[in-house]
C-alpha cells in the first residue's frame, strides 16, 4: 500500500498544513528573543488563509476546524479559537483535542465552571493521555472558590478529584517530573490529608530526581511532612542533610517546629 493511500485530498492538505504549523512554532521557539515577529506574524496569516480555503471547500471536515482552532488559541485569537473548535465538536463530537482545547479557551477566559465539562470529556474520550488529566486537576486547584461557590461541587469530592487527577496524569507520564512534583504538592490542598500518601509521594520524586537540589527539594517537603505527622527525629534527621545555600530560607522555616536536639 502507497503512503497515503485511502486518504482524501482534503486530509493531505490538512497535514500538510500542519507540518507547516509545527515547523514555524518550533523554529519561533528556538529563535526565542530573536524571533522576526512581522516575518511570524506573516507566515501565520498565510497558515490561516490556507486553513480557510481549506474550510470553504469542505466545510464538514471536524478535523479542519479542530486544527485551525488549535492555531487561533496558540496566537491568542480566543473567540475566533472557541468558534473553530465548537463547529469541529458540532461536526464530530467525540475529538479529545477539541474537547481539551475548548477547557483551555474556557478557562483562560476566566470561565473555569464551563472550562471542566470539556476536561472531563476529552479524559472519558482519551482516559491514556496524561495531559488532560494535569489540566483537569488544574483547573480544579486554581478555580477551587469558583466552584464551591456554584454549589455543584463539594469539597470532597472537588478535592478527591483533584487528587486523583493528578495522579493519574504522574502515573501516565512518570518520566514528566513537573506531574510528580504537582502531585505531591496536591496534598498541602487538601482539608485532611494523607500525609503517610505524602511522604510517599515525596520519597518517590527524591528518587528520581537528577541533581542535588532536586533531591534536597524533596527532603525539605518530606521533612515538613514528617513534622505534620509528629515524627521529629526522622524530621530533623532528614533537615540535616539538606545543606544547599539556596535552600536554606525553607530550611530555616522549618527548624523552629523541631524541639532542640537533646544534648549529647
Amino acid at each position: 500500500m502507497r503512503a497515503g493511500e485511502g486518504e482524501s485530498m482534503a486530509e493531505r492538505s490538512l497535514k500538510r498544513l500542519v507540518e507547516r504549523q509545527k515547523e514555524l512554532f518550533a523554529e519561533a521557539a528556538k529563535q526565542g528573543e530573536k524571533l522576526d515577529e512581522a516575518s511570524f506574524h506573516q507566515q501565520v496569516q498565510s497558515l490561516a488563509h490556507d486553513y480557510e480555503r481549506l474550510m470553504r471547500a469542505n466545510p464538514k471536515f471536524a478535523a479542519g476546524y479542530a486544527a485551525y482552532g488549535y492555531l487561533l488559541s496558540k496566537v491568542d485569537m480566543r473567540k475566533e479559537a472557541a468558534a473553530m473548535l465548537l463547529k469541529a465538536n458540532e461536526l464530530d463530537p467525540d475529538i479529545p483535542l477539541v474537547k481539551n482545547q475548548l477547557g483551555n479557551v474556557l478557562a483562560e477566559d476566566g470561565k473555569p465552571l464551563q472550562a471542566a465539562p470539556y476536561f472531563l470529556a476529552a479524559i472519558k474520550l482519551a482516559p491514556e493521555e496524561p495531559l488532560y488529566h494535569y489540566q483537569l486537576g488544574t483547573l480544579l486547584a486554581e478555580a477551587r472558590d469558583d466552584f464551591l461557590k456554584s454549589g455543584e461541587w463539594t469539597r470532597a469530592t472537588l478535592e478527591q478529584t483533584m487528587l486523583h487527577a493528578f495522579q493519574r496524569a504522574a502515573e501516565l507520564a512518570p518520566d514528566r517530573f513537573e506531574f510528580g512534583y504537582r502531585h505531591a504538592e496536591a496534598y498541602y490542598d487538601l482539608e485532611k490529608p494523607d500525609w503517610n500518601a505524602a511522604l510517599k509521594a515525596w520519597s518517590a520524586l527524591e528518587e528520581k530526581a537528577t541533581t542535588p537540589i532536586e533531591r534536597q527539594t524533596m527532603r525539605l517537603h518530606a521533612a515538613n511532612i514528617l513534622i505534620k505527622m509528629r515524627k521529629l527525629d526522622h524530621a530533623r534527621v532528614l533537615l540535616e542533610t539538606v545543606d544547599d545555600p539556596k535552600l536554606q530560607g525553607q530550611k530555616e522555616k522549618l527548624l523552629p517546629l523541631l524541639p532542640a536536639a537533646p544534648a549529647k
